[in-house]
């Protein structure tokens, strides 16, 4: 039996992708961070190939998907894919260029890039490039992700759980609770800092509140105990976060 409870109404919103964004026109920059963020995308904007090359290596923002321009000042877009390419990593990479003859498309792409984007375009066409990346590789946007009692639903948007009498509901949950559980959920029965959380969950040019984390944590406890659930989460003082799961994810 499916029960379907609101202690406040969901909200609708997608897989939550994290990007890199590397451009350095400053205009375009903020307009397609802008459009992105309508999108319910998380955005790292940066304007320099060396600042990029950074944030790739930092290991606590994982990323989805990388848009280059390939023009930049430090390491160029092209420079950037080859050096992700040369490293093993395969993170699916859009190039934005204003190069738009064959050859440089030749170029762009044996260099490791996924698509390739002529400027001047429109942002409607950038979010249908994302969509057409989160179709070739399928892990971007997986349908559904359980560990334990609880499913995270991508296709619908929503967290189905089981309360304490062993009934499946559905539970409404904020798109930044959502993200939490879904971190939770991707790492479970590992001790996860606030750190790491903050890293994830927020841009990096972001400036939460030192207690964000143990804020956020703390309404999503309230949410599952709104919803008959079981709190799953426990609180390691002075190391972080740990969600306890007695079976596998699926």
């Amino acid at each position: 039996m499916l029960i379907s409870q609101n202690c406040h109404e969901p909200l609708t919103f997608q897989f939550d992708m994290r990007i890199l964004l590397v451009e350095d026109e400053s205009d375009l920059g903020a307009a397609i961070k802008r459009t992105l963020k309508q999108q319910k995308y998380l955005v790292d904007w940066v304007m320099d190939g060396n600042d990029a090359w950074a944030y790739l290596e930092n290991s606590s923002a994982q990323y989805t998907v990388a848009i280059l321009d390939w023009m930049l000042p430090g390491f160029t877009g092209l420079e950037l894919c080859k050096r992700l390419r040369l490293e093993g990593n395969s993170l699916p990479v859009l190039m934005l260029t204003a190069r738009d003859s064959m050859e440089d498309k030749v170029t762009g792409l044996d260099a490791g890039a996924d698509d390739y984007l002529v400027k001047p375009f429109g942002m409607a066409e950038l979010l249908a490039r994302l969509r057409a990346l989160q179709r070739r590789y399928p892990h971007l946007q997986p349908q559904q992700l359980t560990v334990g009692n609880f499913t995270l639903d991508y296709s619908n948007s929503t967290v189905v759980g089981q309360n304490t009498t062993g009934e499946k509901q559905e539970i409404s949950l904020t798109n930044k609770e959502f993200q939490l559980v879904e971190y939770f959920m991707k790492h479970p029965n590992q001790i996860v800092t606030t750190e790491q959380i903050r890293n994830q969950l927020w841009e990096v040019s972001a400036e939460p509140a030192s207690n964000v984390v143990a804020a956020q944590v703390r309404l999503l406890r309230r949410k599952l105990a709104c919803f008959d659930c079981a709190n799953p989460i426990e609180t390691l003082h002075g190391m972080g976060y740990r969600l306890n799961v007695t079976n596998e994810s699926k």
